[in-house]
């Protein structure tokens, strides 16, 4: 039996720079597995939910601003406390901060599952829950690289970005049968069960990890932590354009929130037009899972840093052709080609990962993501009040050219910063 060469791992080799991981690969690591399968179950729960509130709000009010409101507030809160919770992630095992996390979304989601809650304490609740997110999320993203390294990374982001997409195709599509079937209550219920599951899995398929290794030149308050790390992503150009390419995605994003409006367009009947909500709502995360797929698996590391301005572009432009009122099953087209060009998102949070420190990530990820919720939840208000002045279609178009205009400006912007992240992605070995 060969000897283990010191200072490398059993089944550990050297990997071209250029090679790419297999999904299948990606899969046999144990921890990765509970990761992945932790987001998806809480997922699911969360899509049914913001199904059910769609429909019931607009089945209320009529009106597309109040409906966007409702599914606005899933994504505003993290702009409140998303950065400072996001920082605790460097602070403290991000195994327990993710655990922790989801045993409280699960306590929170419980009592809002209580009938008769009054409308007040839901929103409330509602607001914590999304809060919460935050050092979840950053935790998660933080931790991944230290589970995956090299191209595995960007395999397993664009596995768990498919089977997320493919979530809300379900959670989505399905949602409103589901709500239909059990009631809003036990939907809320089923919710907080899969929260309890993640908790449960990320415990038992995750080793314990000590704390990150402060950064000495770091103040200890979370506050001077959080603008610590606001200065690291906003101080430096390459990560500067890295976050305004996640950030594109408050464009692209908007007709999600407006897609029951938009439906009402087609039909006038009530099950129709649920049908066609939840088709709408699922054409973008169709295209998200097709073009992730494609996008990671194959094409080279470089050239996805190389396409990442075109597909940011393709990502807005086809939501110019709803200006035209086409038939639904062209819209459903346009929808799930902007879904495609969406996967620049891999290249562009491999691209994040390579420039920013290990133990700063949590910081780093939890500001965008923070902001990245703000941005869609912001968009999402605009175009449900929009709408309601001129129509969910020329509301669609105006999104995706103004996304289109600054995709463009953020490709030409991107070619003085990707030369460099090329280099280090040549250069590195795993």
């Amino acid at each position: 039996m060969a000897a283990t060469r010191p200072g490398r791992l059993p089944g550990r080799h050297r990997r071209s720079p250029e090679s790419q991981a297999t999904y299948g690969e990606v899969i046999a690591i144990g921890e990765f597995r509970a990761l992945w399968g932790g987001q998806c179950l809480s997922l699911l729960g969360d899509q049914l939910a913001q199904v059910a509130l769609a429909l019931l709000v607009y089945d209320r009010t009529g009106s597309p601003l109040a409906t966007a409101g409702v599914y606005a507030l899933t994504y505003l809160p993290p702009i409140v406390g998303g950065p400072f919770l996001a920082a605790l992630a460097d602070k403290y095992a991000r195994r327990r901060i993710m655990i922790v996390c989801d045993l409280a979304r699960a306590a929170l989601v419980g009592l809002m599952a209580v009938p008769d809650m009054p409308f007040y304490a839901l929103c409330a609740l509602v607001f914590l829950v999304v809060l919460l997110s935050s050092p979840f999320t950053a935790a998660r993203a933080a931790l991944l690289p230290e589970i995956l390294e090299g191209d595995r990374y960007v395999a397993g982001s664009a596995l768990q970005n498919m089977t997320n997409q493919a979530v809300q195709m379900l959670g989505f599509a399905a949602g409103a049968g589901v709500i239909a079937a059990i009631g809003a209550h036990y939907g809320l219920a089923l919710d907080a069960a899969t929260f309890l599951a993640s908790a449960l899995i990320i415990a038992l398929g995750v080793r314990r990890r000590p704390p990150p290794e402060p950064d000495t030149s770091v103040p200890i308050s979370m506050w001077a932590m959080t603008k610590t790390g606001a200065r690291l992503v906003f101080g430096d150009r390459r990560l500067r354009v890295l976050v305004l390419f996640a950030w594109l995605c408050g464009f692209y994003v908007l007709p999600e929130g407006i897609a029951v409006p938009y439906a009402a367009t087609f039909s006038t009947d009530p099950r129709t037009v649920t049908l066609l909500t939840g088709l709408l709502m699922a054409a973008m995360p169709t295209g998200t899972v097709l073009g992730a797929f494609f996008f990671g698996r194959f094409v080279t590391p470089t050239r996805r840093l190389r396409a990442m301005g075109w597909m940011a572009m393709l990502s807005c432009a086809p939501l110019i052709g709803c200006a035209m009122r086409p038939p639904v099953a062209v819209v459903l087209a346009l929808w799930v080609l902007a879904g495609i060009g969406g996967a620049y998102q891999l290249a562009a949070n491999a691209a994040f990962v390579q420039c920013v420190p290990a133990n700063r990530r949590a910081q780093a990820f939890g500001l965008v993501q923070s902001g990245l919720l703000g941005v869609q939840g912001i968009g999402i208000l605009i175009g449900g009040a929009a709408a309601q002045a001129l129509g969910p279609e020329p509301v669609v178009a105006l999104a995706g050219a103004a996304g289109l205009a600054a995709a463009a400006l953020l490709a030409m912007l991107w070619t003085e910063s990707r030369t460099e992240i090329i280099t280090r992605v040549r250069t590195q070995v795993t």
